[in-house]
């Protein structure tokens, strides 16, 4: 087949989850013999994807500016408009231009818009296919059910007087992100989800009530091991993310909040390194800790999930596959981590990850496994062994195929 794949962002190097997602997609539709064209925004400080393994995987790359938006705008849409704030993150009359150019004058039998940013441009796309007549057909890969992702944070955010305006505006957005989502999910030829929560989020926006379910994964093999080695000592408690992403934001505060004086009550000294990208403003007293590091933007995280003692997952709010568990788990972590953080993973998996969703459960699954070097090592080792079995790419690019076949295509 011949694929067109719209990324918000260049899929190398995969920093955050819908780069890894699109990065195995590539990679795994290229190994099966299919043709793909990557249309992307880049940004000035991007590599040149010629350089990188994108060259390999794609038939031709096309790069657009990533357009600019002023606060300025977002109040006045807020305000002015009906629509939710992500339906004009990525608006680009260039954009939709060069997508434009690309459906007519080449026959594609796809194109698959990675994520709702990507996907406001597939009505302006479902009107070229009509207009000329294309036999080509759309698919909205969604990373998350972002209607539903927002009431979760409007909810947890309620929970504190002082987020009472972020709450507000999550609960206004919830409803626009529904309704820009039902007329995504309407136009699409074909709606994919990454896992079964989401899928049923996201049902009642389709007429026929279907929804593919292709989860995210990771390629296993990229995290056995990791050239460059860290020592950051004993009872090290890590967390990676973006870290200017809410649900990652929420779940640092909290933690540091709520769940680390209770692990240093029971535990005495231990450390713990956030590790993403662009922290958040109200992360930043957090540097004034002596036992927190905001290391903010790294090349690699494996070296830190390699010398973490722990790895948690404190989150509160949030929906698809957190791909930061995979990969923890890829690395031997024994992790704990809340029942949203674990939402979406098959039960195999989830079996080896230890569940805990109140500050003092979370305390003490932490404190058990630091005192208990043989049980960390096991429930480490049983996490290893599982994400390579349900949720390294190779076991995860059949089910899109056959979603593909299921469809009529390939």
């Amino acid at each position: 087949m011949r694929i067109l794949m719209l990324t918000s962002g260049l899929p190398h190097p995969p920093q955050q989850g819908g780069a890894l997602r699109a990065l195995g997609i590539l990679r795994g539709l290229h190994e099966n013999g299919h043709s793909v064209v990557l249309l992307s925004f880049c940004d000035p400080t991007d590599n040149d994807p010629r350089t990188t393994p994108l060259a390999d995987y794609c038939q031709r790359i096309e790069t657009i500016p990533m357009p600019h938006r002023t606060r300025t705008h977002r109040i006045r849409d807020l305000i002015l408009t009906t629509k939710p704030d992500i339906a004009g993150r990525l608006s680009s009359d260039v954009m939709r231009d060069k997508l434009r150019v690309l459906l007519t004058s080449s026959a594609f039998d796809v194109v698959q818009f990675e994520g709702i940013e990507m996907a406001i441009y597939l009505p302006f796309a479902r009107e070229i296919v009509r207009q000329h007549r294309l036999k080509t057909h759309l698919i909205y890969d969604s990373f998350n059910a972002e209607a539903a992702l927002q009431r979760i944070i409007a909810k947890i955010e309620t929970r504190n007087p002082r987020r009472l305006p972020a709450a507000i505006y999550s609960t206004i957005q919830a409803g626009r992100i529904a309704r820009f989502e039902r007329h995504i999910c309407e136009t699409a030829d074909t709606v994919i989800a990454v896992s079964p929560e989401d899928a049923e989020s996201l049902k009642p926006f389709r007429r026929d009530g279907k929804i593919y379910v292709v989860p995210n994964g990771i390629f296993t093999e990229n995290y056995d091991e990791h050239p460059q080695k860290l020592d950051l000592g004993e009872r090290v408690l890590v967390f990676t993310g973006k870290m200017d992403y809410r649900p990652n934001v929420d779940a640092a505060l909290w933690f540091t909040d709520d769940v680390l004086p209770l692990i240093h009550a029971d535990c005495g000294d231990t450390r713990l390194y956030i590790v993403g990208q662009k922290p958040h403003a109200s992360l930043q007293g957090l540097r004034e800790k002596d036992n927190i590091e905001v290391t903010g933007w790294v090349p690699d995280v494996q070296p830190y999930l390699h010398a973490a003692s722990v790895y948690v997952a404190p989150l509160r709010m949030g929906s698809g596959t957190r791909l930061k568990i995979l990969e923890a788990m890829a690395a031997g972590c024994a992790i704990v981590a809340t029942s949203i953080a674990a939402s979406g993973l098959s039960e195999p998996v989830r079996q080896a990850i230890c569940i805990a969703d109140t500050a003092e459960d979370m305390a003490r699954a932490v404190c058990d496994l630091l005192k208990d070097v043989t049980a960390r090592n096991a429930l480490g080792t049983a996490a290893q062994r599982a994400v390579k079995q349900y949720y390294d790419w190779s076991a995860l690019i059949p089910s899109l195929l056959n979603t593909y076949r299921e469809i009529g295509l390939g």
